[in-house]
């Protein structure tokens, strides 16, 4: 009986609830999002959408889902993150926000009534203690590693870097109530074997935690058709916001350990945090790099090689990305889909928060730069099976299967 009742698939009965804290197809995040609702919604007759919605186009084919959207309204006034003291703690500032969301959205959950919950962490707790309430079953969207070593990772670098403690994104009160989501749901969902660990270390029960990758869109991540002459400086990108867990710094070290001539370095992201933007300032000086806002495409097939130094990351987003474009990666060993990356096939993969290891793969990829084509072909191929549209389909199935001791209850 239990065994077959792990098989069941809910199909047309269920009235899921989707709940997050980003824009659905905005940045990594915002992927992550709406592969979420696509995953949650398929096969129900009345889904609902609960945050701050979703771009248009939509970012995964063949469309948007048939949902029920119901915009969450602003928590924060951008005055008061700008005007008032909270100006100067960003991280406080993200906790009243999705505290804020995660109140509203246990308010409407309450109405709509849903017979199952897909929620991201950080807006969740709310809803979970909801449905611990009803009987209703969850799943925990875990983008990230374990919230306590990413605020670990932020605090030895904040004080690595600026000497002070870490006034970002994660407070110590935002890491408590996401330890409270992990203990509080059913399911977690994580992105990578890396992540997986992450969690497991911190102490999250091994059978609470699955392991189900992320999706990217290969129609709109392609590589170009004509690639860049292979003359003058080697182009590398870096896509992401310049804050400390990226690891921003240890690359601009690299490539002036090396001599910035060699180099063009395209950045597209946010300046990040004052103290940041500061950091990025004084370090820049001296190399050739541009900085660009927007949509990262030109910027992929413009370069011949993507690199990632993040300190921790369970997925990065924009690492499948690159290998869906065609680029060769240098990417840490901190970030979950560093597995899909063949060593000196697809890229390099180097240590995290470290000058040295990166420089040499940077030395290795202007040594081979004749080779990075190939490398980036193998890295499609790789990415194909890795994030491809199969994946899309088993986080449908994974979602929708009924724990045996929920069919039985």
């Amino acid at each position: 009986m239990e065994a077959k009742a792990r098989e069941i698939v809910v199909n047309g009965r269920d009235r899921p609830a989707i709940v997050f804290g980003a824009t659905a197809g905005v940045g990594g995040l915002g992927h992550s999002i709406a592969a979420g609702i696509a995953a949650a919604s398929e096969g129900s007759r009345s889904a609902f959408a609960l945050g701050p919605g979703a771009t248009d186009p939509w970012p995964l084919p063949p469309g948007p889902p048939a949902v029920e959207w119901i915009r969450s309204p602003r928590f924060v006034p951008r005055w008061m993150s700008r005007y008032t003291w909270l100006r100067w703690k960003p991280g406080r500032v993200v906790l009243m926000r999705d505290r804020g969301l995660g109140q509203w959205a246990a308010r409407e959950v309450q109405r709509l009534r849903p017979t199952s919950c897909y929620l991201f962490t950080q807006v969740a707790l709310e809803t979970l203690e909801w449905a611990r309430r009803e009987g209703v079953p969850t799943v925990l969207d875990n983008p990230n590693g374990h919230i306590r070593n990413f605020r670990q990772v932020c605090e030895r670098e904040s004080q690595r870097w600026f000497g002070r403690s870490f006034a970002g994104h994660p407070v110590a009160s935002m890491v408590d109530r996401v330890e409270q989501e992990y203990e509080s749901a059913d399911r977690i969902r994580v992105y990578s074997e890396w992540g997986r660990a992450s969690m497991t270390a911190y102490g999250v029960p091994a059978d609470k935690v699955h392991v189900v990758r992320q999706t990217v869109n290969l129609q709109r991540f392609r590589p170009a058709d004509q690639r860049p002459a292979a003359s003058g400086p080697l182009r590398i990108c870096y896509v992401g916001s310049l804050d400390l867990r990226k690891g921003f710094v240890y690359l601009l070290r690299a490539i002036r350990a090396l001599g910035p001539a060699h180099f063009h370095l395209r950045i597209v992201g946010a300046t990040g945090d004052r103290h940041c933007a500061a950091l990025f300032a004084k370090e820049r000086v001296g190399l050739n790099l541009e900085v660009i806002p927007g949509d990262p495409i030109p910027a992929y097939r413009h370069s011949e090689l993507l690199v990632i130094p993040t300190i921790e990351d369970g997925l990065p987003f924009v690492l499948v990305e690159g290998l869906a474009c065609g680029l060769p990666v240098i990417v840490t060993d901190q970030a979950g889909a560093a597995e899909c990356v063949q060593p000196e096939r697809s890229g390099w993969v180097v240590p995290a928060a470290q000058v040295e290891p990166l420089a040499c793969a940077l030395e290795q990829a202007l040594r081979r730069r004749s080779e990075l084509p190939e490398m980036g072909r193998q890295g499609r191929a790789a990415v194909e099976q890795y994030a491809g549209p199969a994946q899309l389909r088993q986080l449908a199935d994974w979602v929708h299967r009924e724990s045996a001791a929920e069919v039985l209850h």
